[in-house]
């Protein structure tokens, strides 16, 4: 089990821009009850190497305060800290269900928390109609991603970008889909852990998003493959996570 590391670096304002770097690690989450109106609480986790807190609030998904989690984020310039920690944004924390830990909430401590605003990649309301992507059509790559040593799909992430993918394929008649997916297997070494990947998340991935398609676009062709090369995108709703993009889906539509 996990203990928190709280130094008077843990308190620190935002790391100036010269500074600024990607971070990962594994620690507990922490939460801050802030109250700036409904879902404004904070989500922080401090570093076990340096004692710094980080504030991982932006994360598409959440921890699991019962659980450790896998940091991964780049520092921001950020010059206020609403939540009481050096800001990462872009951010994923990736809970890791073999570790257990003890819950941890603070209160304000006179921090405000984050006023709640609806995340950049939100799938508008049903009822809206949505637009036709522009032609002309040709071949393409539409990249999902996941948590660390998971398949399930990421609420209001995973299943944005699917959309994304559906409204597109759906305009653009392709004969059939080649669905890979993907898996981090060479061991990393995070926090003192060696982190990999088990070789047949890469199917298992693969099959979720295939599901999920034949569902959503019944007889459309579609074909699955696993790599477990753990190759990088450079996507850009990777928010430039190199490590985050190697545990991902690829849908390739062909014609």
């Amino acid at each position: 089990m996990f203990r928190f590391f709280l130094t008077a670096a843990a308190l620190v304002a935002p790391l100036s821009a010269a500074a600024a770097e990607t971070v990962r690690f594994i620690a507990c989450p922490i939460y801050r009850d802030a109250d700036s109106g409904k879902k404004s609480g904070c989500w922080l986790s401090d570093d076990p190497a340096t004692g710094v807190r980080y504030d991982v609030s932006l994360s598409p998904h959440k921890p699991d305060w019962n659980y450790a989690v896998m940091v991964e984020g780049i520092v921001t310039a950020a010059p206020t800290t609403p939540c009481g920690g050096v800001v990462l944004d872009a951010v994923r924390t990736s809970r890791l269900y073999d570790t257990p830990c003890t819950r941890h909430m603070l209160p304000a401590e006179g921090f405000p928390g984050r006023r709640f605003v609806l995340p950049k990649r939100n799938i508008t309301p049903s009822s809206v109609a949505r637009p036709v992507p522009p032609g002309p059509y040709a071949e393409r790559v539409f990249p999902v991603y996941f948590e660390f040593g998971n398949d399930f799909l990421i609420y209001q992430y995973g299943d944005y970008l699917i959309e994304q993918a559906g409204n597109w394929i759906n305009a653009a008649h392709p004969k059939k889909l080649i669905v890979t997916g993907f898996a981090a297997m060479q061991p990393e070494v995070i926090s003192g852990r060696a982190m990999a990947e088990p070789a047949e998340l890469a199917a298992q991935r693969a099959e979720t998003i295939a599901e999920t398609l034949r569902r959503m676009m019944p007889g459309m062709p579609i074909e699955t493959a696993a790599d477990t090369s753990g190759s990088a995108t450079q996507d850009k709703d990777a928010d430039g996570l190199s490590d985050q993009s190697r545990r991902r889906v690829e849908i390739r539509a062909l014609f």
